[in-house]
């Protein structure tokens, strides 16, 4: 779709305090990941990143579904291996670069989140689930199987439930997902935003110092064994320990006083 077909961005960005809402906008083709989606989505993540006021981002969406995947029209439309090999790169790198922020990012659930879409979620920190939505890795029912999004799918549910989703391409509900993993929570379609700002808002009580230390310690930890795991932790948290705010918090605690956090 070009710029006169939709002059509308396609990725809305809302400032609410230290919480940023970003919503994919490209709701009548369902919000499918068109090259532009995944640059305008990254030249966000990329701000985000830059912005120390910003403590949680809300992943949304326009419409009536999440995210459909990948746009299809467009992927046909250049049947190129190179073309595809830079595609699939390009939407890895946003998946990547929402767990590689400093702060923490909630998927906001509606609808349907098939393919790509569902591994968006799956990318995310944390995931709401209105009680509608659907999840669906169906790739595999026009012939393509969804290796990239079985990435992130395979490190939110167990391998086996992975491999059914990715080879039947059948879709799960809200409560499915919550039971597996997915998602944190499913609930009903109208309690959605408040779930989610509950959400948000939990964790902009706590210190924005520990927050960013914790969320770039736990992803990377994963990926260690055991031993190398412990002693990265063990740094993580004696650097945190040295910030103003861990002073405060303790302190506070002693003294039965909500803390004041530096940020």
């Amino acid at each position: 779709m070009n710029h006169q077909d939709n002059p509308a961005p396609l990725v809305l960005r809302e400032n609410a305090g230290g919480l940023v809402t970003l919503r994919l906008n490209r709701p009548l083709q369902f919000n499918a990941l068109s090259e532009a989606m995944l640059a305008a989505l990254q030249a966000e993540l990329d701000i985000i990143a830059q912005q120390p006021q910003v403590r949680c981002v809300v992943l949304a969406a326009e419409g009536k579904a999440f995210c459909a995947g990948h746009d299809l029209r467009e992927m046909q439309a250049t049947r190129d291996l190179a073309y595809y090999k830079t595609l699939f790169a390009q939407c890895s790198r946003v998946m990547r670069w929402i767990q590689e922020l400093p702060v923490p990012v909630i998927a906001r659930v509606h609808g349907v989140a098939t393919a790509a879409g569902c591994q968006l979620v799956a990318s995310c920190d944390l995931a709401v689930a209105g009680a509608s939505a659907r999840f669906a890795v169906s790739g595999i029912n026009v012939g393509l199987f969804c290796a990239t999004p079985s990435v992130a799918l395979s490190r939110n549910v167990s391998a086996k439930r992975a491999f059914e989703m990715l080879v039947t391409g059948r879709f799960i509900d809200a409560s499915t997902a919550a039971d597996w993993g997915l998602v944190n929570t499913a609930v009903p379609d109208e309690a959605l935003d408040e779930q989610v700002a509950l959400l948000a808002q939990s964790i902009m009580d706590k210190s924005p110092a520990a927050v960013r230390h914790g969320k770039a310690m736990f992803y990377r930890q994963r990926q260690m064994a055991l031993a190398d795991a412990y002693a990265y932790a063990g740094e993580v948290m004696a650097k945190n320990m040295m910030e103003e705010d861990a002073d405060e918090g303790i302190t506070a605690f002693l003294e039965k006083r909500s803390p004041n956090w530096r940020a």
